[in-house]
């Protein structure tokens, strides 16, 4: 399974760049030198504060399509899924083949995002803490592409869940504003999407604070819930 993306990356190896790079520095150039200059959040400038949200951002989302929009296809209209099925690999090996393949995919955009941050003049703290979250992350939504892809029975769909799951934690999970200002009772349910425990957990290594067990822990509860939801709808598709 993996060996099979890296073919595939290799053959659109600038197509899967652009399309990695484009959003995320569209919102560094919106939002940090044009709202974000000048600006100070929480003590620090606005860029060094937006970066790792856009991080965070760009792991998830690409991690997500990476694995969500193919796999659907391939299920509903190509039916090259069936091959999967019949061929002499398990499952599980399938399911994880592809969730660590998406997660690589997101890794891949989100040290992009590094590259360029640091051409911006951006300056952070990196660690193996900061690099263990991002893989989290990534992981974490690859395994939510999977389990969506399997479950969800048009293409169009697949547009509605990305507008009613992903493009929410997009703009409300702490990722370009701090969540200090919102309403108590839509704080705890920001606190609920795991896009806000990346976003906090990588803004606070990246400000050069310690390590929240609390973020790491629950990037790994979800995780392992959606990559069990996934591998179960994989089995289930298999019958």
């Amino acid at each position: 399974m993996l060996w099979q993306e890296w073919v595939l990356f290799k053959r659109k190896f600038w197509q899967i760049t652009g399309s990695a790079l484009i959003g995320p520095l569209l919102y560094m150039i919106a939002f940090g030198w044009g709202l974000g200059r000048g600006l100070e959040v929480e003590g620090h400038s606005y860029m060094t504060f937006v970066v790792p949200g856009i991080i965070a951002l760009t792991t998830m989302n690409t991690s997500y399509n990476a694995i969500a929009v193919l796999l659907n296809i391939h299920r509903l209209y190509d039916k090259t899924f069936e091959e999967f099925i019949i061929s002499p690999i398990s499952m599980f090996h399938f399911a994880l083949g592809k969730v660590i393949a998406g997660a690589c995919r997101g890794l891949y955009g989100g040290m992009i995002i590094l590259i360029v941050s640091f051409l911006f003049g951006v300056k952070m703290m990196l660690n193996g803490w900061f690099i263990l979250l991002m893989i989290l992350n990534a992981l974490l939504f690859a395994a939510l592409g999977l389990f969506a892809a399997l479950i969800i029975q048009s293409h169009a769909d697949m547009g509605r869940f990305s507008t009613f799951v992903m493009t929410p934690m997009t703009f409300l999970c702490g990722t370009f504003f701090s969540l200090d200002n919102m309403p108590e009772i839509v704080q705890k349910i920001i606190y609920l999407l795991p896009l806000t425990h990346a976003s906090q957990g990588l803004r606070s290594l990246a400000l050069g604070n310690q390590f929240n067990w609390i973020n790491g822990l629950l990037l790994v509860s979800y995780f392992i819930v959606l990559f069990l939801l996934g591998l179960r709808q994989c089995y289930l598709v298999e019958a």
